[in-house]
């Protein structure tokens, strides 16, 4: 199963939930992969299985969130298992079993995208109208496009596989793209989704609005400061539908999903589909294992009123006096994953703006966060330098999304992985291709440095 060319036909489609009813669905049985899009109905269940992956344990479930953290300098390591505790060291080693699961993951979402990119436009059901077709088609390239961006950003340049596999031998002998050209790849799919996608919000859904989330993200990583601050301000102008809610726990706290804080998140039902992320966090008392936990360096920063404010709520403290993570505490498992969150955009803007040397309006952005949180505001009194701004807007993201998976692709955008986090190797930016896929397929070669 660790082939990234392995068949993953629709028959393994799992059902994946939302409120709105858009996941409900059985899996498909004992269908070929070459019959599986004939209708508006198949091609629904057909994009409802990219949502599973995109939704699965090892993609947005659990897994690759947990590189963006325990890599980072947050989150401390409480268990045994040695592969782990290579995130928190910067030393990941290529036959680590959570970077195989990953890249799997992600692939087997961009194989199932691919699919539906195939199939789709070919489809005579006078049901699937031309709206309904572009829609799908929209939706299939944004997921791409987002998975094309996590390898990306995570194992630098990828094989870009933009048709299905059918069968093993499938795609077989595609050499690495460069980083450069793997983040084309996702420009070229956010561009071909933008105007095939509603305008309307929908939180568990992808639309041109979630097009404008992943935009403005892609182009703050790319440098383009002016089209990051575009996109960002397309969002946050929106404000009957994305706000900062207050008090900050209010996105997520008492059970809340889908609020206005949120632009994308994916829904969990807590039965066919579960978050296992809670069982990481919390502790046996509630159920979990603890396995990974807030360290000494968050508690502090959290906890600290003038640096965290009232989002101290992110932490709390078991029965032994121990400090857990809180975000993901629902009973079953039925915690949203939060891609996209209007703070990110109002940060976002906030360090475009400092890079173009609008001091005043990133200020202002980053205040709208600090606000949020019942932090005072910062000024130019205090903040007087483009280069001030940029670490409180650095800072600010730390504690806004100490539970979430940036801070590690925060720092190494950044080019700060060595003053952060003492990272000397910069081959260590990036982490190791899989031993597994490097043993499968010849034509990939290892990152420098593993």
């Amino acid at each position: 199963m660790n082939r990234i060319k392995i068949i993953f036909s629709l028959l393994l489609l799992l059902s994946a939930s939302s409120c709105k009813e858009f996941l409900d669905v059985k899996p498909l049985e004992s269908i070929s992969d070459t019959e599986t899009i004939t209708d508006q109905n198949s091609a629904l269940t057909a994009l409802r299985g990219v949502y599973s992956a995109l939704a699965s344990g090892d993609y947005y479930g659990t897994s690759f969130q947990s590189i963006g953290y325990l890599t980072g300098d947050n989150i401390q390591w409480t268990g045994s298992q040695s592969q782990v505790q290579e995130f928190i060291n910067k030393k990941v080693n290529a036959d680590n079993s959570t970077i195989a699961s990953v890249w799997v993951a992600i692939y087997r979402t961009i194989n199932r995208a691919n699919n539906v990119l195939a199939k789709v436009p070919a489809v005579t059901d006078p049901t699937l109208t031309t709206a309904l077709k572009n829609q799908y088609l929209g939706e299939a390239y944004t997921i791409r496009a987002l998975a094309y961006f996590d390898l990306a950003r995570t194992f630098g340049g990828v094989p870009i596989i933009t048709s299905p596999t059918t069968k093993p031998t499938d795609n077989s002998g595609i050499k690495r793209s460069s980083q450069a050209d793997t983040y084309a790849q996702v420009l070229k799919d956010l561009e071909a989704a933008e105007p095939l996608l509603p305008t309307t919000v929908d939180r568990y859904r992808v639309t041109q609005k979630t097009v404008f989330a992943l935009k403005s993200r892609y182009y703050l990583y790319q440098k383009d400061y002016a089209k990051a601050e575009d996109y960002a301000t397309r969002l946050i102008s929106d404000a009957t539908n994305y706000k900062l809610l207050k008090p900050y726990g209010a996105f997520f706290q008492s059970d809340a999903r889908g609020t206005a804080e949120s632009v994308f998140e994916i829904f969990y039902n807590g039965t066919t589909e579960v978050n296992s992320h809670r069982g990481q966090w919390q502790p046996q008392t509630n159920g979990g294992t603890r396995q990974w936990a807030p360290n000494d360096a968050l508690v502090a920063l959290l906890n600290n009123p003038a640096i965290g404010g009232n989002r101290s709520v992110l932490v709390a403290k078991d029965n032994q006096n121990r400090w857990y993570g809180n975000l993901y505490y629902r009973n079953p498992a039925s915690d949203p994953s939060y891609i996209f969150r209007i703070a990110e955009a109002y940060l976002i803007r906030a360090e475009a703006r400092a890079q173009q040397d609008k001091l005043t309006d990133a200020l202002t952005d980053l205040n709208a966060v600090r606000d949020r949180a019942g932090l005072t505001a910062l000024t130019t009194a205090t903040t007087a330098t483009k280069d001030a701004v940029l670490l409180a807007v650095e800072n600010e993201r730390r504690v806004e999304f100490a539970l979430e998976p940036h801070r590690w692709f925060d720092i190494v955008r950044t080019g700060r992985a060595q003053a952060v986090f003492n990272l000397t190797d910069a081959n260590r930016s990036v982490l190791p291709i899989p031993v597994q896929q490097l043993l499968t397929d010849k034509a990939l070669e290892q990152n420098p440095g593993y």
